[in-house]
């Protein structure tokens, strides 16, 4: 068993920050015991922040994006190509994709993968809004950007088994090598997909 180092408020602060993503109970005391030795600089308004974010934060009920209006600014944003929609997994991927400012399309966030294994059936993603926004027309390329997983790939195909029957193109992300990445530290998944996914040069 081990012992308490602080009381029971300090001891809270670290048992929340392990929960986040990349912190483990090492890294959780770091960060406690850097965000109190700046309590004014950095504590007090990282508290105020997510109080804010707590009041404010909403999903939007159109593509599921995380904003503080519904709808978000994407789905509002009229400079936007309304004719193309990026599905992603998550708002991370959403979020990526933005990053690399490729395309000015609008997004559906699916809010996850199928796995029947995890209890994850079409009923608990974002999949009947989707298809319900592709019928209701206006929508001529679903592209599909989905991870390179078993699961995502299931997923993948069973929205285009449910858009049979509706006029939009579907396509997918490339898979492949990556920009300046080296043959020889891929492995066979990703040398295979990029061999089949080849264009002309």
């Amino acid at each position: 068993m081990s012992k308490r180092i602080a009381g029971p408020e300090i001891e809270h602060l670290i048992q929340l920050l392990a929960k986040v993503p990349g912190l483990g109970p090492r890294s959780a005391r770091r960060a406690a015991l850097h965000l109190i030795n700046k309590k004014e600089q950095l504590l007090a308004p990282l508290a105020a922040a997510m109080d804010e974010a707590v009041e404010k934060v909403r999903v939007c009920s159109t593509c599921g994006n995380v904003d503080t209006a519904d709808p978000c600014t994407i789905c509002t944003d009229p400079r936007r190509d309304g004719a193309t929609i990026i599905v992603v997994e998550d708002v991370a991927d959403l979020w990526a994709l933005e990053r690399a400012g490729a395309m000015n399309a609008r997004y559906h966030v699916l809010g996850g993968t199928l796995s029947p294994l995890d209890g994850i059936g079409p009923e608990e993603l974002n999949i009947k809004a989707l298809i319900d926004r592709v019928a209701a027309g206006g929508v001529g390329e679903l592209i599909i950007a989905v991870n390179a997983t078993v699961e995502g790939q299931t997923t993948a195909h069973y929205i285009t088994d449910q858009l049979d029957g509706l006029d939009v193109k579907v396509t997918r992300l490339a898979h492949g090598v990556p920009v300046g990445g080296e043959l020889d530290y891929l492995d066979e998944g990703t040398l295979s997909a990029a061999l089949r996914s080849r264009t002309a040069f």
